[in-house]
């Protein structure tokens, strides 16, 4: 081997970098909201693999499963079928990944306010948006639309033949809330509604007038983006 192909074969290693490039001396000096998501992955990985830096393993990682969004969806297996990723380092990157999931999920003290479609997807899209199954869920409020809980119901695609529209609205009376905005995700990511979609929101539109409980909303909820069957006209009367 000559030495022009060594050189295209060279990949440095952390301690070749100097001091003041390398990730974590750079979190110190400049603050982990200047790093890139490359290099604060590579703190959390902590060490690369033979013959491979931390940095490029986290580079490598983000360009295979599509940056974080598709780590998150990531499964166990998924991540050590990756060249340098075992047991270990799967577990470093699922745990980070949650933390991060319910910084953004916590709630402040004061029950958060619900009064558009994009509160909604805003209040629930950290916890929804990678589930890997459907799972429909309520926004349950009280009269000033302030939220009371938001309780999955379903876990599994919408269909007629087995959701209970009367499961919904156990809940709200449960709860002695005076509305509710039904959720659901779509794995694909593609949030458009379904046939299905439109048809059991219709079913739990016209539930809500018999029992003297309005429901505002149906959102489905993708992947950083969201549809609201009430601004669309799908299943609620115009």
């Amino acid at each position: 081997m000559d030495l022009d192909q060594q050189a295209v074969r060279y990949v440095p290693m952390i301690r070749d970098m100097a001091e003041h490039d390398r990730p974590r001396e750079r979190l110190y000096k400049v603050g982990a909201e200047v790093l890139s998501t490359a290099e604060l992955l590579a703190i959390v990985l902590r060490n690369g693999s033979q013959g491979e830096s931390v940095l490029r393993l986290a580079e490598r990682l983000l360009i295979q499963f599509g940056n974080l969004p598709g780590l998150a969806r990531a499964t166990f297996a998924e991540l050590m079928e990756t060249r340098g990723i075992g047991e270990a380092k799967a577990a470093e990157i699922k745990a980070a990944l949650e933390i991060g999931r319910r910084l953004v999920a916590s709630a402040p003290e004061e029950r958060p306010h619900v009064s558009t479609p994009d509160d909604a997807f805003h209040l629930l899209k950290s916890e929804m948006m990678f589930l890997e199954q459907e799972h429909l869920r309520l926004i349950l409020l009280d009269t000033r639309n302030k939220v009371l809980r938001t309780p999955t119901i379903y876990i599994g695609s919408l269909n007629t033949s087995v959701i209970r529209i009367g499961e919904l609205f156990r809940a709200a009376i449960r709860e002695n809330a005076a509305a509710f905005i039904v959720t659901h995700n779509h794995p694909s990511g593609d949030p458009s509604p379904s046939p299905e979609d439109i048809t059991v929101t219709r079913q739990i539109v016209q539930a809500g007038k018999l029992l003297d409980i309005d429901v505002l909303d149906h959102i489905v909820i993708g992947h950083n983006r969201f549809v609201s069957l009430k601004q669309r006209g799908l299943g609620f009367d115009r």
